[in-house]
């Protein structure tokens, strides 16, 4: 299993690489957010361990922007931000897991186990659910064997909704996620509102089986809700 370590204190990408090597996993490591994103764009990984407070692009933003891409490779967040706000925000930008610094390592270990678990069921590059499956890397959707013509905004919506499948996505996660926009406004509410609208057209229109839901006031959902 191949790990890609991005963390800026030197002393701690070398006391990772080496606890990690000896567990039998082949490092890289890489200093900045910039370094980081190059090396998880240009090769292979079986995952990401990711510091937040970064040099240059930081660890949140390179969060945006890989799941953004449709990089769909686990990514678990080390990081010395410890508030519920902070941890929140963490999985809402793409995060696999999230561990505060400072941590046991037989716990890091534990995680990276759990992650690499999941990688192994349920391919990385594929997203399903009842008959739709979205190809992150053929950028293809397909419906009980049919191609949907999606544009690329359509494509980037299917696609996080379908990451937060079973949990409610309100517009301002669609703003700030999919549209990269921090500050929502009824301008931009409408444009969601339109290209859900699209999306909901070209997804369920033509089946029986209606699998995008609408909690009106709260937001947009794929499958039936999760409670609790």
């Amino acid at each position: 299993m191949h790990l890609l370590v991005v963390e800026d204190e030197r002393k701690i990408a070398e006391a990772l690489r080496s606890g990690l090597e000896a567990e039998g996993y082949e490092v890289t490591t890489a200093a900045s957010g910039e370094e980081g994103y190059f090396c998880l764009t240009t090769d292979s990984y079986d995952l990401m361990l990711l510091d937040l407070m970064l040099p240059g692009r930081d660890g949140m933003e390179i969060l945006r922007t890989v799941r953004s891409k449709g990089i769909t490779t686990p990514i678990l967040v080390l990081t010395g931000r410890d508030t519920v706000e902070d941890r929140v925000l963490g999985l809402d930008s793409g995060a696999d897991d999230y561990l505060v610094k400072p941590f046991a390592f037989p716990e890091l270990l534990a995680r990276i186990r759990l992650l690499l678990r999941r990688g192994v069921l349920e391919p990385q590059h594929l997203l399903k659910i009842d008959d739709l499956e979205l190809d992150l890397l053929a950028h293809r959707a397909i419906r009980s064997g049919q191609t949907l013509d999606l544009t690329v905004k359509e494509f980037e919506l299917l696609a996080y909704l379908l990451r937060h499948r079973g949990h409610v996505v309100s517009r301002e996660m669609l703003a700030r996620e999919v549209w990269q926009v921090h500050e929502r406004s009824t301008p931009l509410d409408n444009v969601i509102d339109v290209n859900m609208a699209r999306l909901r057209r070209k997804v369920d229109g033509p089946f029986d089986r209606k699998l995008i839901r609408t909690l009106r006031g709260v937001g947009f959902c794929v499958g039936e809700p999760v409670h609790g």
